[in-house]
C-alpha cells in the first residue's frame, strides 16, 4: 500500500465518535483520525509482512493514527534487532503522547530475545529532557524486563528519572506498581528507599491499592506506607 492509500484506508475507517472520545483521552493529539487501535494494529501486521522498508522511508506523520501505525509497524517487523532500533530510533523523537508512547513499547516484543542489547539502546534516553523519550524508558522497562536478572537495575533507572513532565512520572509509578506485583520483596526495599518525588511515589501506592494482582494484606501495609 501507498502512503496515500493508507491515509485513504484510515479516513475511510474513521469514526467520529470515537475520535471525540479519544481526544479526551489523549491531551496533546489534536490530529485524531477516529480509527480504533485494533484495526491500526491489523493493517500494521500487513505492512509488516509487506515492503515495510519503503513504508517506514515514506510514512507520514499527519495524524496520530499514521505515527502510531508507525510504532506498531516498527514492533511488528521482521528483522535483525540493529536494523529494528534504527528504526525505533528514528521514531521515538515522534512521540508525542502516552497513547502512541505505549502501545509502542508493547509491541516492541523482540526486546525480550536480545535484552541486553536493547538495555543500552534504552539508556541513551535516560537523562533525556524530552517527556516521552524518559517515558519509553520507563514503560519499556516494565513491559520486556521485569525478570530476575534484571528487576534491581530496572528500580535503580525508575529512580534516576526525573523528569517533571506529568506522562514520565505517571510511566514510573506505573512501572513501580506493576514491579510489586511480580517482585514484592525487592520493591518493598526499594519503597523504603528510593528518590522518587512524592507525586510519583503516591501514586505507585495508588496503582498498587487499585491492583487486582496485589493481595489485601500486603494493600493495607502500603496504605500506611504514603507520604503526606
Amino acid at each position: 500500500m501507498t502512503n496515500q492509500e493508507i491515509r485513504t484506508y484510515l479516513e475511510e475507517h474513521a469514526e467520529a465518535k470515537y475520535r471525540e472520545f479519544n481526544s479526551g483521552l489523549i491531551p496533546g493529539s489534536d490530529t485524531i483520525l477516529g480509527v480504533r487501535i485494533p484495526m491500526l494494529r491489523d493493517l500494521a501486521k500487513k505492512i509488516a509482512k509487506d515492503d515495510w522498508h519503503t513504508y517506514l522511508k515514506e510514512a507520514r506523520n499527519d495524524s496520530y493514527e499514521e505515527i502510531c501505525l508507525q510504532g506498531f509497524v516498527i514492533g511488528y517487523a521482521k528483522a535483525d534487532i540493529d536494523e529494528l532500533l534504527s528504526y525505533a530510533a528514528a521514531f521515538i523523537p515522534k512521540i508525542h503522547d502516552w497513547s502512541v508512547n505505549d502501545g509502542f513499547c508493547a509491541t516492541f516484543k523482540i526486546a525480550r530475545k536480545h535484552r541486553d542489547k536493547v538495555w543500552d539502546f534504552l539508556m541513551q534516553y535516560k537523562n533525556s529532557k524530552n517527556e516521552f523519550e524518559q517515558r519509553v524508558v520507563a514503560v519499556m522497562l516494565m513491559d520486556h524486563f521485569l525478570e530476575a536478572d534484571y528487576i534491581d537495575r530496572v528500580l535503580a533507572v525508575w529512580d534516576e528519572l526525573n523528569h517533571e513532565g506529568y506522562y514520565c512520572k505517571m510511566g514510573v509509578a506505573w512501572g513501580v506498581a506493576t514491579a510489586y506485583a511480580k517482585f514484592p520483596k525487592e520493591t518493598h526495599a526499594f519503597l523504603l528507599n528510593n528518590h522518587l518525588d512524592d507525586f510519583t511515589y503516591n501514586k505507585a501506592i495508588q496503582k498498587m491499592i487499585e491492583s487486582y494482582r496485589i493481595s489485601p494484606e500486603e494493600k493495607e501495609m502500603l496504605r500506611t506506607m504514603k507520604r503526606k
